[in-house]
């Protein structure tokens, strides 16, 4: 508001002026062009040129003069001779005298009518001049009609007092408005002011592009408003979008419908450029007014790899308990073995468990590198002993490789579900048994699990990796082969499924190494 009156202020200074300079100036014209008409009309006067030429007493004609130059609101009028000499002048001492302010030469001499200004025997003055001519056209004299410069500012100064009352009219509804207007935008801009704003808009804008997930916001017209780094990078963006249609834009994508239906809100699955696109959708306004939509979006593989990664560490969490419920058992087993006095029993417990161990820690420890397989491994060994489940891992199995970190999810969810799988398929058998070989002696990764379960029907099979498809009972189920068909489709690995002998099933998964790289 402070800067809007300074604004004001300034305009009505500027208005001022230029007011002054250019009414001061017309005001003298306006008494300039009536001294020259009325000194021109007295120039033309036959009874004027009558007593010149005759050079006859001014007396006869001052009383005529000054009639009209009362009417005529004139400070003098003044009518001289070829010489200068006065006839009339409003001080009848001065008749006679010559004229004075040195402005008659070009009436005198030229023949022009003219306005000048000139300082004569009464002060300052505006004049207009006119030349006075005999019948044989020849200057006989000189008429000066003029209007002192002090009665032409005191009616510019009556002027200029109504202007300056309708000057600080004008300047108190500007402050009014300035007020209001201020008022009306600290409503808008929830009572911040400018710095603020400057500074939660470099916030947001900060906070905009460090966000991995894509923004992207539309106006009631369904331009676009806003879209952020990531938005573009997820969408192929490349050019600048801001103002254009976003169905334009997002080539009529399903997103870009949804963005233009001012209806539809929430969380919604879809492909934009073939890929996987997780989206939310938000209304921006208020209840009765609609100004737009935002869409909030990411790469489902990305929210996949972190829901595979979450579930994969409460397994462990899961198979620690396991792990831990175990060792207690047989500890409370071994304990009463000794208080019951068959220490010989105990004694046998112990090796057999000792000697299964460390025929375990050889294969894991010194034959498989990959820290993450170890984890796994280690794990599914504890949740088999907690199920009574006889799990071997082949002594054979030789692991070389170390995947990446970037892999860990994927291959985490790989075995981990393959063998949960194996595992659920032997729970109703009287002497469960699951076997597992790996090797990447090669150029892949090879992943042998077999079981003496049930087996899978012919019918099945075809089924099988889809989503929800499950033979088993329950809700919630059929996702643990689909999570593993996906994620060997993005190492662009394989999996078959055969018959077991004599019965149950066997699980062949094939990882390029380059898919690791």
């Amino acid at each position: 508001m402070f800067l809007v009156c300074i604004l004001v202020t300034m305009i009505m200074l500027m208005v001022a002026i230029v007011y002054i300079y250019f009414e001061r100036k017309q005001t003298r014209e306006l008494l300039g062009e009536q001294a020259l008409t009325t000194a021109i009309a007295v120039s033309e006067m036959p009874f004027v040129k009558e007593v010149i030429l005759q050079n006859e007493n001014a007396t006869m004609i001052q009383p005529l003069i000054e009639r009209i130059r009362k009417q005529s609101g004139a400070e003098f009028i003044v009518i001289g001779d070829a010489d200068e000499v006065r006839y009339t002048h409003p001080d009848k001492e001065k008749i006679g005298q010559k004229m004075i302010g040195g402005d008659n030469e070009r009436a005198l001499i030229e023949g022009e009518n003219y306005i000048s200004f000139a300082k004569g025997s009464l002060g300052m003055s505006v004049r207009g001049k006119s030349p006075i001519y005999d019948e044989n056209n020849q200057i006989i004299g000189v008429v000066s009609v003029g209007f002192m410069l002090s009665y032409v500012d005191s009616l510019f100064e009556q002027g200029l007092a109504a202007f300056s009352i309708w000057l600080a009219f004008i300047f108190i509804s500007g402050v009014a408005g300035s007020f209001m207007l201020a008022k009306s935008i600290r409503k808008d801009t929830f009572g911040l002011e400018p710095y603020q704003i400057a500074r939660l808009y470099k916030e947001r804008g900060a906070i905009l592009e460090a966000l991995n997930e894509g923004l992207i916001a539309t106006d009631q017209k369904g331009n676009v408003t806003l879209i952020n780094h990531s938005g573009k990078k997820i969408l192929g963006i490349r050019e600048n979008i801001i103002g254009q249609p976003v169905q334009k834009v997002l080539r009529d994508s399903e997103i870009s419908h949804v963005l233009a239906n001012q209806l539809a809100t929430g969380h919604y699955e879809t492909i934009y450029d073939k890929k996987p696109l997780i989206v939310h959708y938000k209304i921006i306004g208020e209840k009765d007014s609609y100004a737009g939509k935002l869409a909030s979006f990411q790469e489902k593989s990305g929210v996949q790899e972190l829901v595979n990664t979450l579930s994969e560490v409460q397994q462990y969490s899961q198979d620690l308990r396991a792990q831990t419920h175990e060792y207690t058992n047989k500890l409370y087993a071994i304990s009463g073995w000794l208080q019951l006095g068959y220490s010989e029993k105990a004694k046998q417990f112990i090796h057999e468990e000792i000697g299964q161990q460390k025929i375990y820690e050889r294969v894991l420890f010194e034959r498989i590198t990959d820290s993450t397989i170890q984890a796994v491994l280690i794990g599914k060994l504890s949740k088999a002993s907690e199920k009574k489940i006889d799990f071997i891992i082949d002594e054979d199995s030789f692991i070389q490789m170390t995947w990446p970190i970037k892999m860990t999810a994927t291959l985490v969810t790989i075995l981990g579900n393959i063998i949960d799988n194996a595992f659920d398929a032997v729970a109703e058998e009287a002497e469960p048994l699951v076997d597992l070989f790996l090797t990447d002696i090669g150029d892949e990764l090879v992943i042998e699990l077999g079981d003496n379960g049930c087996g899978i029907e012919k019918a099945d099979i075809n089924m099988i990796f889809n989503e929800g498809y499950t033979t088993k009972a329950g809700r919630h189920r059929g996702f643990g082969l689909a999570l593993v068909k996906a994620a060997l489709d993005e190492l662009n690995g394989t999996i078959h499924l055969s018959k077991n002998q004599p019965y149950g099933t066997v699980i062949h998964i094939h990882i390029p190494k380059t898919g690791a790289t």
